[in-house]
């Protein structure tokens, strides 16, 4: 099995991977909050030990990060636990994929699995739009081209603007509201963040089908607030939460495998 580590500007990911395609548990852990690399090892230890896990099953581990700054940790923690070896996957790693963009090396480690991920699962024209700290759309060929996509604010963003910018309006959770309008401040407020926000997704997704001249190409949902902003976009085919994880376990298995 497969230890894969998706480390985000606000949330860490971490999943078992039976199979690309299968994980047998997952995990979320703060990014920000600062750990050393005992901490994260007793940290995901026990996460395991929870989970009645035999770290002495655990053959690889994967790492993608967009973080930098923890990738030692990480690293570090892997080390400890995984029975063989730690593979950290980025944009200069060898993968069956292309970065055709102005400045490769920049792409992100999520978007090159992603790539990876979607090219194997779906084999068609893609944008997997991934709803976390930022919301990103990839734009994906059916033969594992990256040829570019969109960064924009993630959902929590609305939130937090209003919430230090205004005097008088309150902090709310992010949430599918029960209607549009809203009958108090609350309401109002979560009901203009999350619309806004899936508007804005669907908006986005439309200009880059005509931009790109696929208009039908696949539309994916992923990251952490798949499941609870998916089922309110008009754009979307599917929600894979965890096409991160599949894309780091297959990077994993592939890099294993030619190594």
């Amino acid at each position: 099995m497969q230890l894969v580590v998706d480390v985000g500007n606000t949330e860490t990911v971490v999943g078992l991977a039976s199979s690309t395609t299968e994980l047998v548990a997952h995990w979320r852990v703060s990014s920000s909050v600062p750990r050393t690399g005992d901490e994260m090892t007793a940290l995901i230890r026990a996460f395991l030990s929870g989970d009645n896990i035999d770290e002495s099953t655990i053959t690889q581990g994967v790492v993608g990060s967009v973080v930098p700054s923890v990738n030692h940790v990480w690293m570090k923690t892997l080390s400890k636990i995984v029975h063989g070896e730690v593979i950290a996957v980025g944009p200069g790693s060898d993968l069956p994929i292309t970065l055709d963009v102005e400045e490769p090396m920049s792409v992100g480690a999520d978007r090159v699995v992603n790539t990876l991920a979607a090219m194997k699962l779906y084999a068609r024209d893609t944008i997997a739009v991934d709803l976390g700290t930022a919301t990103t759309f990839d734009c994906i060929t059916a033969d594992g081209v990256f040829v570019g996509g969109v960064i924009s604010p993630g959902l929590n963003a609305g939130l937090d603007w209003l919430g230090a910018r205004t005097a008088k309006l309150p902090k709310v959770e992010l949430r599918p509201p029960d209607r549009v309008i809203g009958r108090r401040t609350e309401t109002c407020i979560q009901s203009g963040v999350f619309y806004s926000a899936a508007e804005a997704v669907d908006g986005i997704v439309r200009r880059i089908k005509t931009e790109w001249g696929r208009p039908d190409a696949y539309v994916v949902a992923t990251g952490g607030f798949a499941n609870t902003m998916g089922p309110h976009l008009s754009t979307l085919d599917a929600i894979e939460p965890f096409l991160t994880l599949y894309g780091l376990a297959m990077a994993g298995e592939y890099i294993a495998g030619s190594g």
